[in-house]
């Protein structure tokens, strides 16, 4: 580990429960820079609704999604722990690395689902996911401020016609990085860690 480097943490949740009351079931981390170089990555299944209560694991967007979630813990590509190991495993990770700063496309949602997973399990006992003074940046927010301003990106949407339902440009992650890579049929896989491999490359582009 080079201290001359700041080190950035990259999160994604995927969810169940109404969107407005989300709980996280897949935390996906990436330790990364500027530059977007990986130094760390974890990819972890809440056991707390994998195991205990799948009623609640019923309501997730993506359901269709978990058996995969099943078959990638078994070939030892996620992990499955509690909630609270899953917590500290993060604050752990944040001290080794020096790390004051997460980014997230779409933050106030990825924190907001953290932190109320963690006063779920904890019944309020822990309220806040990521250590006092942690500061939490928006890779959307950064990126309409941005590579989604430049005219390329325009003359892209309008050539691959991904104007949404709407006739509105979109600025998801997934049409952010069909841009960026230049890949008109990528198609977002909607799992923690795999959507943080694609938004770590977006916030380079950005930086």
């Amino acid at each position: 580990m080079d201290r001359r480097i700041k080190y950035l943490l990259v999160v994604d949740i995927e969810t169940a429960n109404i969107i407005e009351d989300a709980i996280a079931y897949d935390v996906g981390l990436k330790v990364t820079d500027r530059h977007g170089n990986s130094y760390h990555k974890e990819s972890y299944m809440v056991a707390d609704l994998f195991l205990e209560n799948k009623d609640l694991l019923d309501t997730a967007y993506y359901k269709e999604k978990l058996p995969k979630y099943w078959e990638d813990y078994h070939e030892g590509t996620r992990k499955l722990v509690s909630f609270m190991t899953l917590w500290k495993a993060v604050n752990r990770i944040m001290a080794e690395y020096g790390i004051t700063e997460v980014y997230a496309y779409n933050a106030h949602f990825d924190l907001s689902g953290l932190n109320r997973t963690l006063r779920y399990i904890t019944k309020s006992r822990f309220r806040y996911f990521f250590p006092y003074g942690t500061k939490v940046f928006c890779i959307w927010h950064i990126a309409c401020q941005t590579i989604l301003l430049q005219k390329s990106f325009f003359k892209f949407v309008d050539k691959y016609n991904l104007l949404n339902s709407k006739g509105n440009v979109p600025t998801s992650a997934e049409v952010c990085y069909k841009y960026i890579t230049y890949n008109p049929d990528f198609e977002e896989e909607h799992t923690g860690l795999a959507d943080v491999e694609i938004e770590t490359l977006i916030l380079a582009k950005c930086l």
